[in-house]
């Protein structure tokens, strides 16, 4: 059997005189493209910064920043004396990066998800704009409740366009041994990279009321995301209805480089 060809073989070098853009964010789109196309796959390491600066025909330097920014995106991560390796959805991630609830007095951890239903059906006017589909193209729809501190806290309604997740059954969902974000990176070869999300405060309807435990009526803050992977293709629409009494949605516009040392064991989102 041929041995695979090495790390290096998926970057070609770079032609500075028809980048028409700065030299290291070419060097960049050169790493997303392998990252995309699944020549540097989930976990996998770089080559050596030496190597890769090499095969791309380009300083360390200019190499070193495009590698930066794609470490600030969580599309790359640096790990001490090992090298720089392709990002995976871990559960630390998704807290870190995606999951903004915490307890009123700052405590983040890792949330209880109960499955409450799984159906595929036709997309609604709001799922299908989001999801750059047509109204009544079929997706798959999974509601799920989030339990933290023993508490239901989020009713989270998702919608998935069906051609993209082909294969995914109920079972295969209750199944997964991590966040829901590795499974589509895992099973399916969909990474998200970053999410689009709008707030408001609404009021429970019966659905939430009933999935919550709260009156129908009471105040609560609806949350809508689009997550998105490379080339901002959207890939899952999400309605998030949060019970406030106790918990608090933080996004920070700016987050440090390590993120902190909160419990990710067992997140399933």
């Amino acid at each position: 059997m041929r041995a695979p060809p090495p790390p290096s073989a998926s970057f070609d070098a770079i032609a500075p005189e028809a980048a028409g853009m700065p030299l290291y964010r070419v060097a960049k789109r050169a790493l997303l493209q392998a990252i995309e196309s699944g020549s540097c796959a989930p976990g996998a390491a770089l080559p050596s910064e030496t190597v890769l600066a090499a095969s791309l025909g380009v300083s360390i330097g200019t190499l070193r920043r495009a590698v930066d920014e794609l470490v600030s995106e969580h599309l790359l991560v640096r790990r001490q004396g090992r090298g720089t390796f392709v990002a995976t959805h871990t559960a630390d991630r998704f807290l870190f990066q995606f999951f903004h609830v915490e307890r009123g007095d700052g405590l983040r951890e890792a949330p209880q998800v109960d499955l409450v239903s799984f159906e595929r059906l036709r997309a609604d006017e709001d799922a299908a704009a989001a999801l750059h589909l047509r109204s009544g193209d079929t997706v798959i729809q999974i509601e799920n409740r989030l339990r933290l501190q023993g508490r239901a806290v989020v009713y989270d309604r998702l919608v998935l366009p069906a051609p993209l997740f082909k294969g995914l059954t109920e079972k295969r969902l209750s199944e997964r041994p991590a966040t829901i974000y590795r499974l589509y990176q895992s099973e399916f070869g969909i990474t998200v990279v970053h999410a689009h999300e709008r707030a408001r405060a609404v009021a429970a309807d019966r659905t939430a009321a009933r999935v919550l435990g709260v009156a129908p009526g009471a105040p609560v803050m609806q949350v809508r995301r689009t997550a998105l992977t490379f080339g901002d293709r959207p890939v899952e629409y999400r309605v998030s209805v949060i019970d406030t009494t106790r918990h608090d949605y933080v996004n920070l516009l700016s987050r440090p480089a390590q993120h902190g040392t909160w419990s990710a064991r067992d997140a399933r989102r």
